[in-house]
């Protein structure tokens, strides 16, 4: 039955391909002959077959609703229990502790991705359609594609491009970024499964206008994805049917498979170090954390490996489950979409919602803390079923959430589809807490079947430094929200400051030759990302300040592109003439790129301007061929 019903799919999917000239001549024209890229072997059951590990179900905290928010006076809030959007409640929307910044677009999907390019173009991706092709219900082409929108500027969002391979037409919730290479990838997909063609495209030069690197049928079903953080694997779910393929992605233009699992996966996201990934099991309702290690490492021949499964009170269906860190902790928020009876099988009433996991023992994950609404609750959730949006499984259910980074987050922003986005302190982790929220104003829209209702279903992005939101509504386009400073976490922005000097020995605390461990006690702040090859720390009023990493963990270089951290004079936005004054040295190193020196100083121009400061160890700062790799690795 399984096997017809992916054959069912693949027709349809197919179907689908045959209406896009550009992405049906690269199936026809390049599809690889290895059987693991074959488009037509949906149902042969090949690939590997991890031995499953039992599922354990362990001591967890009530299942209650989190606190609610306390709204500011004069805000637009809920008239009744938290979460609820009764009919007729909402035409001029909610808006609690929060404001709107912009608009932009009619139409929204499952993810809102964020990626700043080596210019600082701030740039958000998100794709337009919750069912491709329902989307021709926007006949003027709002819908079509994944729109590029330049958000330098947040309150006056520019869309500059759209992404309209056949992947990106119907991505489903496949729409992922690997921030470290810049590149942007999907699978085809849909509220199933469908044939695993992926699109890549490159941001990293102008994010405004990615470019398109390739489009081929390298995975074997398509409906969810994830990324490996040094951008070189891009991991393909199918959901509905067993099956994770590993594309190896080194080379966007030649992608190609290395490993099919039959395992079953919704979403999924991989450790820092590529070796884990934790997935989201929708059918068993677990989330399973399998070891991929051999894949990371390129292995001949390589196997994955489970090593634990975890199921909780009320579960539904696991959407994603995303690692972070809280003091060099781990733990992973999951987040379940809908309810158990969307699928027929289960209680309407039981939603999933989200929880954080504590998984310090991988092999004995536990829930430490819940993360849902009132209206989740199942005697709520049962008299909410006639409000607009509800009268089905999903209304009142959360879909997809955001930590407000990977390293120490303190907030996370979950959309929670009819009760709209929800913003949660989980400064201790035990004890979440709303903070705000936002309801888009209620109007009938085709996404949403015409029911005067939010349909928020897609992943947020957090912009800590300026407390701003990134979402989707799916009949209302790509909303900028900014929370108040009165409710945000004091020790979440986790910015250095802005006025910071620039010297030889570094940028203020951070100093070359130092060692990560020293950094990370001395900056005074947590970074907002850390990796084997560098550190990113925010700064106050905009800008990074970003250190670079040699193989024994010690700074070899620290670079701002933060306005007012001056080095001898010159910083972000200085001229390259007065610039030229004070450095002694001039090295071209790329055709948009030259470093001018002064004895470890360094400064970066592009188009006429300092773009950054900073310094270099002194062997490096001598070699132009070691400098280019320093600014590889922190991405400059």
């Amino acid at each position: 039955m399984r096997r017809a019903r992916t054959a069912f799919l693949t027709v349809l999917a197919l179907g689908g391909l045959a209406g896009t000239a550009s992405a049906h001549e690269a199936v026809t024209a390049q599809a690889p002959s290895d059987p693991i890229n074959d488009l037509f072997a949906l149902g042969q059951g090949f690939g590997q077959s991890p031995a499953r590990v039992a599922t354990a179900k362990r001591a967890e905290p009530p299942l209650e609703a989190t606190p609610r928010a306390q709204c500011a006076p004069g805000d637009r809030t809920e008239p009744g229990i938290q979460g609820r959007v009764p009919a007729g409640s909402a035409t001029n929307g909610f808006a609690c502790n929060i404001s709107l910044v912009s608009q932009q677009g009619n139409s929204g999907g499952f993810k809102v991705l964020r990626y700043t390019d080596s210019q600082g173009h701030d740039c958000a991706f998100y794709d337009t359609a919750l069912l491709f092709p329902s989307n021709a219900l926007h006949p003027e082409g709002s819908s079509l594609g994944v729109a590029v929108v330049d958000m330098t500027d947040p309150t006056n969002p520019v869309l500059t491009d759209s992404l309209v391979q056949q992947p990106m037409l119907s991505p489903h919730e496949s729409l992922n970024l690997n921030p470290k290479r810049g590149l942007v990838a999907a699978a085809s997909g849909n509220f199933a499964t469908a044939p695993g063609l992926v699109s890549i495209y490159d941001a990293s030069g102008d994010c405004r206008h990615p470019v398109h690197q390739s489009t081929l049928p390298v995975a074997r079903i398509g409906h969810e994805s994830g990324f490996a953080p040094d951008g070189r694997t891009f991991y393909v779910a199918g959901t509905a049917e067993p099956g994770i393929t590993a594309v190896d992605v080194t080379d966007p233009k030649d992608p190609h498979a290395i490993w099919h699992g039959n395992v079953a996966s919704h979403g999924m996201t991989i450790s820092d170090d590529g070796n884990r990934a934790y997935i989201a099991d929708p059918g068993g309702g677990q989330m399973l954390t399998l070891d991929v290690s051999e894949i990371q490492a390129r292995k001949p021949n390589p196997e994955a490996r489970e090593v634990s499964r975890l199921t909780w009170d009320k579960v539904s269906i696991p959407q994603n489950a995303i690692p972070f860190t809280r003091a060099g902790k781990p733990y992973v928020l999951e987040f379940d979409e809908y309810s158990a009876g969307t699928t027929g099988r289960g209680d309407r009433d039981a939603v999933g919602a989200g929880r954080i996991i504590d998984i310090s023992n991988e092999t004995e994950p536990k829930v430490v803390s819940n993360l849902r609404l009132q209206v989740n609750q199942p005697e709520d959730h049962a008299a909410a079923a006639r409000d607009p949006g509800a009268q089905t499984p999903e209304g009142y259910a959360a879909h997809y959430c955001s930590p407000s980074t990977q390293v120490d987050p303190t907030v996370v922003a979950c959309s929670f589809i009819a009760s709209g986005l929800r913003v949660f302190d989980i400064s201790n982790l035990s004890a979440p807490r709303e903070i705000a929220y936002f309801v888009a104003p209620t109007t009938p829209e085709p996404e949403n079947f015409g029911q005067p209702s939010n349909i928020a279903m897609s992943k947020p992005v957090i912009v800590p430094e300026r407390r701003e939101i990134w979402y989707t509504d799916g009949g209302k386009g790509l909303f900028a929200l900014r929370v108040s400073a009165d409710v945000w976490p004091s020790d979440s922005t986790r910015c250095l400051s802005r006025k910071l000097r620039v010297s030889a020995g570094g940028v203020g605390r951070i100093r070359v030759g130092a060692k990560r461990s020293k950094v990370l006690s001395v900056a005074g702040v947590s970074p907002t990302k850390v990796t084997k090859n560098s550190l990113r720390y925010c700064v106050k009023g905009g800008g990074r300040v970003l250190a670079a990493l040699d193989s024994r963990g010690r700074v070899t270089a620290v670079f701002s592109t933060a306005k007012k951290h001056r080095g001898k004079g010159v910083a972000t936005g200085t001229t390259r003439r007065s610039a030229a004054k004070r450095f002694r040295r001039a090295v071209r190193l790329r055709p948009s790129l030259t470093v001018l020196y002064r004895g470890r100083l360094a400064a970066g121009v592009r188009r006429g301007r300092v773009r950054f400061v900073g310094a270099v160890d002194r062997k490096r700062a001598r070699s132009p061929r070691a400098l280019r790799a320093e600014l590889r690795r922190v991405g400059l």
